[in-house]
């Protein structure tokens, strides 16, 4: 075993090797589309579209009025579900990830609703996460929308600090997504995982916790099911 592996299990103790990241967003204008579409070419990812479930709905009329009354609804009684619009099922079970980035609107200075629909719904299976947070606004400031994630997600690991891009700024924000993810520490939170299964992966000794051995210099770790493992005397979570 080398030092990396003894130093990190001595830290950590139990950790997830192959850590997953997923991007969850909303877009109506597609802004955020293309924000989410940007950021997918500079991390490996799986992303997921938030939708509403009743379709050919004009946000646009009326002053975005449609959008203005769900808002509306949400702030007057935000711990209701009817309160929340509803959206179509998302097909991604959130036990698989550790890092999940939320790309969201802006409306009237609050996370697009639909958008909150979905963290109403799935913000406690996010509790001990990292969470991510970037704005697509016209102009104003972001401190509602991170407001509203930190509700809806009570027990999240927020990353600070969340990116702003203002709709001005969409077609240029390749840079601005880069220092993100540096300010973040984004490489820091995934390929240390990474490195250590690659440390482990040619030359290791696995027992399960009551003590029967698995394998002996296996070349890869793949081939174990999700559990919690004794791995050259150190215990290590391998999560899938």
């Amino acid at each position: 075993m080398k030092r990396i592996v003894l130093i990190l299990t001595m830290i950590i103790g139990c950790m997830s090797i192959n850590a997953k990241t997923l991007i969850v967003y909303y877009s109506y204008t597609n802004n955020v589309e293309k924000i989410v579409n940007e950021l997918s070419r500079q991390i490996k990812a799986d992303v997921v579209e938030v939708e509403p479930a009743e379709k050919g709905l004009d946000y646009a009329a009326n002053n975005y009025a449609i959008g203005s009354a769900q808002i509306g609804a949400i702030k007057n009684n935000p711990d209701d579900s009817s309160s929340y619009p509803a959206i179509d099922p998302v097909n991604a079970n959130l036990d698989e990830y550790d890092t999940i980035i939320i790309a969201a609107p802006l409306w009237w200075s609050q996370m697009a609703a639909p958008l909150q629909t979905y963290l109403f719904n799935n913000g406690k299976v996010m509790a001990g996460k990292n969470i991510g947070l970037i704005v697509s606004s016209a102009s104003s400031g972001i401190s509602g929308v991170e407001a509203d994630a930190k509700r809806l997600i009570p027990d999240g690991h927020f990353l600070s600090q969340s990116l702003w891009i203002r709709s001005s700024q969409t077609s240029n924000a390749s840079s601005m997504i880069e220092n993100w993810l540096k300010e973040i520490n984004y490489e820091m939170l995934t390929s240390e995982i990474d490195r250590v299964s690659n440390d482990i992966a040619t030359d290791f000794t696995v027992y399960t916790l009551s003590g029967k051995q698995l394998m002996y210099k296996s070349r890869s770790i793949d081939t174990l099911q999700a559990g919690i493992y004794i791995i050259n005397g150190n215990k290590i979570c391998i999560s899938r």
